[in-house]
């Protein structure tokens, strides 16, 4: 199903701040991972892909905003993998469709939208999917793929890293791929999650209670980071449109500014707070998300 003898490759950041503070930066290419199932959403679909396929399900049905790159790499799987798909989309259905879920709908999605209210509250979320798709035979993921399968998928990412290092950078919407990466650490390794939304504590908690379902414990190898949010999940700056665009300028890697443009963001602010010691090496993990990029 999935090539594992792929490495994604590993950039090396050299720029003015890297050298003035004497830090060996390198960019974890998981961006490249795949042509439509790329990033992140590779690792948390895997195992969940191979499930649906064992007990035999023919639909799978998800949930997501308007511009969840899960949403669209599991459009993208299903197409691949010979699923049906049905997104659960929050919010009211849009007269134009944004790229994202261009997409996911161009790939054999079924778009399906609900209230926001209906959308918060889980139970009844719940109890409506079940009534509405009663007649499909679907295997439920939950929303970005967050589920035990989808952490055991995020605990090989740091496996293909070829170097080694001190510290690894990765964005953070619910935790799960964090969580992951954080019990795939050895030695002295450490994480930092940068949270990509306005919730105090929450990607903490939650990665606290994935480590907790399996049986991990380790505090100190892993930090999160609620300091380059911009306002909220989805939400941005003219000072981060700004940087995102001139980071793929000099570097030619192109970012998107709702996950790792933040995170990139937040690392070089890092970097010049003196965070990480003269000759540290250090990794940010790429995670996709760029076919709804309003930057390019």
């Amino acid at each position: 199903m999935f090539d594992s003898k792929f490495t994604p490759p590993l950039q090396a950041i050299i720029n003015d701040i890297t050298q003035e503070y004497g830090v060996n930066l390198y960019m974890l290419r998981i961006d490249l991972n795949h042509p439509t199932i790329s990033g992140n959403k590779l690792y948390k679909l895997k195992y969940n892909l191979f499930e649906a396929q064992k007990i035999k399900k023919e639909t799978l049905l998800t949930f997501g905003g308007a511009y969840s790159n899960h949403i669209a790499a599991t459009a993208a799987a299903g197409k691949e993998f010979n699923f049906k798909t049905i997104g659960i989309i929050r919010g009211e259905e849009l007269a134009d469709l944004n790229p994202t879920l261009k997409l996911a709908k161009e790939n054999g999605m079924h778009l399906h939208f609900v209230f926001r209210e209906l959308y918060r509250d889980k139970n009844k979320l719940s109890e409506y999917v079940s009534e509405q798709f009663k007649n499909e035979n679907y295997y439920l993921i939950p929303e970005g793929g967050s589920n035990e399968l989808g952490v055991l998928g995020c605990k090989e990412i740091v496996n293909s890293i070829s170097i080694d290092f001190d510290t690894i950078c990765c964005a953070c919407g619910t935790g799960a791929t964090f969580a992951g990466i954080a019990m795939s650490l050895k030695g002295e390794q450490k994480a930092i999650g940068f949270q990509v939304l306005k919730a105090e504590g929450y990607i903490k908690n939650e990665v606290e209670n994935w480590h907790t379902k399996f049986n991990y414990s380790n505090p100190s190898h892993w930090e999160i980071n609620e300091d380059f949010h911009f306002g909220g999940y989805a939400k941005t700056s003219p000072e981060l449109i700004s940087f995102v665009s001139d980071f793929e300028k000099k570097t030619n890697i192109p970012l998107e500014p709702i996950y790792t443009g933040k995170m990139m963001y937040g690392l070089f602010e890092l970097i010049k707070q003196n965070y990480f010691k003269k000759g540290e090496t250090i990794i940010a993990l790429h995670t996709g998300g760029l076919q709804g990029n309003p930057v390019n």
